[in-house]
């Protein structure tokens, strides 16, 4: 008797499930029917777009291992760091410098270079010299200026994309140490790298040498080549402003699709644009020379930018890209899939970081007299 009664149960639980699960499938088509309505709704007139709050997975096609491990990391613990006083900014600018100046000892014995102190024009620099330099870069010279939103990255903290950049690419690199907020606002940082470019030039023909730098050292490397300009000074013969604050405000669409996603910068309303502020000192943001986006950027030298898709300053990369296109200057763009602000050069073990620094080498052999 009790065989046809569990016969009967297993045949009730499975009418069960198959219903529960034909619901759970109307709910979830009706949800998205809703969220369909209500969308078009918010979004019928023109003007700003209203997008429901979502969640974005790992990306997975053509992303390498090493670089979804620091897509999917955790944001950094300093996003939304406030300081108050300049003790407060020292501390936080001395925390972070010290994490960075402790791996730079494996990256140079990894990448064969050396590092030797100098000084510029009275700047303090860094000349980075790998071990072995192919015969046609041997009379070429790279200057690099750090990013670090005008505070971050003093002395040998601003070495690893230097480090990277003469490894990978296999050049000699003058890395500018500039001096920085609290105790030097602008224009401090862009008179030092511009004394060392007027010193190089003393010893270097142009068309040898290239500036490059990412976040802050991408929109130092475009100010050096406006101020370059009106001071009627020879410019490099390439750049590459890697995902640069070309415009130190909060403008530009990515500041907006990409906060809470970029999980390096996060959102310009923490530190980043604190940092803004304490850089500008009452200068406008808009000035070219902080906010390089708004300058002439007609007779630049050819140009490659690199930046991600989830990167706070995706739009400053592609507005910049563009204006120099619109200029009639040669423009490459480089954009990777998944990546946050400046992840192309935060590990160098990932494939993507020798891939970035080829890329840009490739570029500087094409355009620098040998």
């Amino acid at each position: 008797m009790r065989q046809p009664h569990r016969a009967i149960l297993s045949i009730s639980l499975a009418v069960a499930l198959t219903a529960s699960s034909a619901i759970a499938h109307a709910q979830t088509a009706a949800t998205y029917d809703d969220l369909a309505k209500s969308e078009a709704a918010a979004n019928a007139d023109n003007g700003k777009r209203v997008a429901p709050l979502k969640s974005i997975g790992n990306p997975t096609a053509d992303v390498s291992s090493e670089m979804q491990a620091m897509i999917g990391a955790p944001y950094p613990p300093h996003f939304n760091a406030d300081p108050k006083t300049p003790a407060q900014w020292k501390e936080l600018i001395d925390r972070r410098a010290k994490l960075l100046i402790a791996g730079i000892p494996a990256l140079k014995a990894k990448l064969g270079v050396k590092v030797e102190e100098t000084k510029l024009a009275g700047v303090h620099c860094y000349i980075v010299t790998p071990n072995k330099i192919a015969l046609e870069n041997r009379r070429r010279l790279l200057i690099h200026v750090h990013g670090g939103g005008y505070v971050f990255g003093p002395g040998e903290a601003a070495l690893p994309e230097a480090i990277m950049m003469a490894g990978f690419g296999g050049f000699k690199v003058i890395s500018i140490d500039y001096r920085m907020p609290p105790d030097f606002p602008y224009p401090a940082a862009l008179d030092d790298a511009m004394a060392v470019w007027k010193e190089v030039l003393k010893a270097h023909e142009h068309r040898r040498l290239a500036i490059f730098g990412t976040s802050t050292g991408g929109a130092m490397t475009l100010a050096m080549v406006l101020r370059a300009k009106d001071e009627k000074l020879p410019l490099p013969a390439a750049i590459a402003p890697g995902t640069p604050w070309s415009d130190i405000d909060k403008i530009g669409d990515s500041y907006a699709s990409n906060e809470w996603v970029d999980n390096v910068l996060v959102t310009w309303d923490g530190w980043l644009g604190r940092a803004a502020k304490l850089y500008a000192n009452g200068t406008s943001l808009k000035n070219p020379y902080i906010s390089p986006i708004y300058g002439d950027f007609k007779g630049f030298p050819p140009t490659i930018l690199t930046s991600g898709t989830r990167d706070l300053f995706l739009s400053n990369t592609v507005r910049t890209h563009r204006k120099l296109r619109r200029a009639g200057v040669i423009a490459d763009l480089n954009v990777y899939e998944g990546q946050s602000h400046a992840q192309y050069q935060f590990n160098v073990d990932a494939p993507e970081t020798k891939e970035a620094f080829t890329d840009i080498a490739k570029f500087f052999d094409r355009y620098l007299k040998q």
